[in-house]
């Protein structure tokens, strides 16, 4: 049984605990199409369909746009925290009920902030809430980028349905 199948334990109160699934990289890859080198979402560690899910990104040194941001004091790139963030919210979109299998792409970022840098050796832990669906056609998602339990990334995301 695939983990995206996993059914709700009767018995627990907590029904959002009961929905926890993990992803590895396997599953992660036949839900997304990013590759190398832009596939930014290491492992899923918590899924609740249709509502959320937290994703984890380990930071090397051996990624290729360290070479160039910046030569002496690399730093991840804010738009790739971004990237991150959305893939995670990828996860959670394309498992809603009939977008099995679709693809989604950004339609929008706001609100976005950085809080602090992220560097080689860090482990981004990225939340990402499921807000609304407008038309089956737009997802709105509320996502957050933490590493050592403080805040390095916030905004809202914004995807559409690509046809």
């Amino acid at each position: 049984m695939s983990t995206l199948d996993a059914t709700p334990d009767a018995s627990n109160s907590n029904a959002a605990t009961a929905n926890d699934t993990h992803l590895a990289i396997e599953e992660i890859q036949n839900l997304l199409p990013h590759r190398y080198p832009f596939a930014l979402v290491d492992r899923i560690i918590e899924y609740v369909p249709g509502e959320r899910a937290t994703g984890i990104k380990n930071v090397s040194i051996n990624e290729p746009h360290f070479q160039g941001h910046f030569p002496g004091r690399p730093l991840m790139p804010g738009v790739l925290i971004v990237e991150a963030m959305a893939q995670v919210g990828g996860v959670v979109v394309t498992q809603l009920p009939g977008m099995e299998g679709k693809l989604f792409v950004f339609a929008g970022i706001d609100k976005v902030r950085f809080r602090r840098p992220v560097v080689p050796g860090d482990q981004i832990i990225m939340r990402v809430e499921l807000l609304s669906v407008k038309r089956n056609r737009f997802a709105y998602m509320q996502a957050k980028a933490e590493v050592d339990g403080k805040r390095t990334c916030e905004g809202e995301l914004m995807f559409s349905l690509a046809d």
